[in-house]
């Protein structure tokens, strides 16, 4: 996997945007700088992983006690969030788009344990945090703090850091500002994970 050594300057996801900006003949004007994970706050990092991945250090690209509870709530009527991981996300964000598919899933099934041996957990979060979408052709940490917080991912406060994970379920109907519910639930899972 050249993502190991190299950052890449485009995703599925990045793509998938532009082109349905191109039909819609809707303005685009993609923001992206990808950034080393040395230079986004360990409160980000950790608010990410709270809202996204409870058990990102735990599981090896897949949580299937995450699958289980996610399958339980969607049987139930009441479900709340996902089960991906955030291994299976980035795969998705670099090579597949926003799509359903089952061949999708088949492939992410295939490339989450090799992703987890090849890169290792934090390379997978530094890809992660670099490459998924914030909001309207918003992509990667930095651009989401400057957009929103008019500040670097380096010197996001905790509260933002809340907020703009908060948003990562659905990047292009949520806002930051609107996530005090969300947010604080994120805030509460991060104490709880020691942070």
């Amino acid at each position: 996997m050249a993502a190991r050594w190299i950052d890449p300057p485009t995703t599925a996801v990045h793509i998938q945007r532009r082109l349905q900006a191109w039909i819609h003949h809707t303005p685009y004007r993609k923001r992206y700088k990808f950034i080393p994970l040395s230079q986004i706050s360990p409160d980000f990092q950790h608010a990410v992983i709270a809202a996204e991945d409870t058990r990102f250090y735990q599981h090896h690209g897949f949580d299937w006690h995450a699958i289980q509870l996610a399958a339980q709530e969607d049987m139930e009527g009441g479900r709340t969030r996902g089960g991906s991981t955030i291994t299976q996300q980035l795969i998705k964000n670099l090579f597949f788009g926003t799509g359903r598919s089952f061949l999708r899933k088949g492939a992410e099934a295939t490339l989450a344990p090799v992703a987890e041996l090849v890169l290792g957990k934090q390379r997978i979060l530094e890809l992660y945090l670099n490459v998924v979408e914030w909001g309207p052709a918003i992509y990667g940490a930095e651009a989401a703090c400057r957009y929103y917080g008019r500040t670097s991912a380096r010197n996001i406060c905790l509260q933002q850091s809340a907020r703009l994970a908060a948003i990562l379920p659905a990047p292009l109907k949520r806002r930051p500002e609107r996530m005090n519910s969300y947010s604080a639930v994120i805030l509460r899972r991060m104490r709880q994970m020691g942070w």
